[in-house]
């Protein structure tokens, strides 16, 4: 979208049937499902980048604000429903532990100073160390205590674990744990409280499509079923792609396909100097997911939209995700029941349940295609457990996705649902940078790259991108952005293409 409004050529190579990688949807049966991301966050970023294709995002899509945002169901003992009215999650907390409940509002205060600091920071490009050197960053340091897990950090306004624990799961969506997640992140739950948390009607495909239609509408060629092959090189500089259909030239190349799987497959290792075979090995991977897609009988009554049964020893069942050696035994699950807030996910008398199960990633050591009945029924036998016991007999249609299927069916390096895990040596200009460092006119989108995983950080990336971009190309800049810094001043955002 944003390098269609310089006016240059832009072509989009897409490998599968339909747009959207891992935030597509598919349909079995007539019943729906979103494949990744099941709620969008946020939104004031991608509704900016609309305005900039004068389009407005709420007349494309019908984005529905959820209240409770979620259930949380505690096998250690308790539940919480978290409300988006802070008076009505304070009481709600207060059922668990009436101490924490005066917590709230400290938290989100700080939280929202925090993210205030580091919105110039999520907004820059880190195209060399020396970008720590900067005012925003700096001002941006205080608030970073890296010696803080996001955990500890929590324990400064709640004592009970179950309230931390309520604030600091959404880790999962960087695929880490909040034990070593750095403290940075508590700004995950607290954008859900700020901003909201939203159900896009239709599931979140329908936010593809919208960006989808308005590319188009700006002159972009969508080519699906299209394989990039091969990336042509002349020396260091990307000059064009291959696929079956023939040859692409290029000025510029974006890669929005898993980056490390993308340099490993695509790349000649040679030509990669920071981020070389050997150099990857070395890296951390966030954790995979085990997904059941089921299309059920009948409506889940007493089901909210998203529901996430919390594993009474947490901890445990995340050092087993993080050392990828077994199958967490007494996992925790989350649970979408979109049909509760949006009918047309299943046909009439139907509802749809997505089920995710976080393990962890590929290495070899499980055989998935042994393994995957095995692990269903130990889902769906913990799930009965927890209240859902006539779920099985429901089943009308189902999809079974492991770490193996996100390997080879998405093109995810090691079924590492989450990218490159964003620990504090894998964050800012030490992760793959948008302007790709290792070769000349790459440039980079996605969750491996600066800001990080999450789709409202992965559409500031597309910001960061398009400007460097169109820096290189010497392309113009038809729209203007505001800056989410702290001085409030309107700034010049530039767009590029690809020819």
């Amino acid at each position: 979208m944003l390098l269609a409004l310089t006016g240059a050529k832009v072509t989009v190579l897409e490998r599968q049937d339909c747009i959207g990688g891992r935030s597509a949807g598919f349909s079995l049966d007539g019943y729906r499902f979103d494949s990744g991301p099941t709620f969008f966050l946020y939104p004031r970023i991608l509704e900016e980048i609309f305005e900039a294709c004068a389009r407005r995002l709420s007349d494309d899509v019908d984005l529905i604000r959820l209240d409770p945002l979620y259930r949380l169901v505690f096998e250690g003992g308790g539940e919480l429903r978290v409300h988006a009215q802070m008076k009505a999650l304070m009481a709600e907390i207060a059922k668990l532990s009436p101490r924490d409940a005066d917590g709230l509002p400290r938290f989100l205060a700080d939280n929202r100073a925090k993210m205030e600091r580091f919105r110039p920071v999520l907004e820059s490009d880190f195209s060399s160390p020396w970008a720590l050197a900067t005012l925003p960053m700096l001002k941006a340091l205080g608030w970073l205590a890296p010696h803080r897990s996001v955990d500890a950090d929590l324990s400064r306004y709640f004592q009970d674990p179950r309230i931390r624990l309520a604030f600091s799961f959404q880790s999962k969506y960087l695929g880490m744990s909040p034990f070593r997640c750095p403290s940075l992140f508590t700004i995950l739950s607290f954008l859900e409280h700020e901003h909201g948390v939203f159900h896009p009607r239709g599931g979140t495909e329908a936010v593809m499509e919208a960006m989808r239609r308005t590319a188009e509408s700006l002159g972009v060629t969508v080519r699906l079923n299209e394989t990039v092959r091969h990336i042509r090189f002349q020396g260091r500089r990307a000059v064009g792609v291959r696929t079956e259909a023939g040859d692409y030239p290029a000025d510029a190349l974006v890669i929005n396909a898993d980056f490390a799987r993308a340099m490993t497959t695509l790349v000649p290792d040679d030509l990669r100097r920071r981020w070389s075979d050997a150099r990857l090995a070395t890296k951390k991977f966030s954790c995979s997911t085990f997904m059941l897609y089921l299309g059920i009988e009948g409506k889940m009554d007493g089901l909210d939209h998203h529901t996430v049964y919390l594993a009474e020893d947490y901890a445990r069942n995340l050092a087993e995700i993080e050392e990828c050696r077994e199958l967490p035994r007494r996992p925790s699950i989350y649970v979408q029941n979109a049909c509760v807030t949006d009918r047309a996910m299943a046909p009439p008398g139907g509802s749809t349940l997505y089920i995710l199960v976080p393990v962890g990633h590929q290495r070899g050591h499980i055989d998935w295609k042994a393994e995957a009945p095995h692990y269903r029924r130990l889902i769906l036998d913990r799930l009965a457990g927890f209240g859902l016991g006539d779920l099985e007999r429901r089943i009308r249609v189902e999809r079974v996705v492991t770490p193996a299927d996100w390997a080879s069916q998405f093109a995810v390096h090691r079924g590492a649902t989450f990218n490159l895990a964003h620990s504090l040596d894998q964050m800012l200009h030490r992760r793959p940078r948008n302007r790709f460092e290792d070769l000349d006119g790459v440039y980079l989108v996605g969750g491996g790259t600066h800001p990080g995983s999450g789709l409202p950080v992965i559409f500031e990336g597309a910001r960061i991108t398009a400007r460097l971009l169109a820096q290189e190309l010497g392309l113009p800049a038809p729209w203007r952005t505001k800056t989410m810094g702290v001085s409030g001043m309107l700034r010049q955002a530039i767009a590029g293409g690809i020819a």
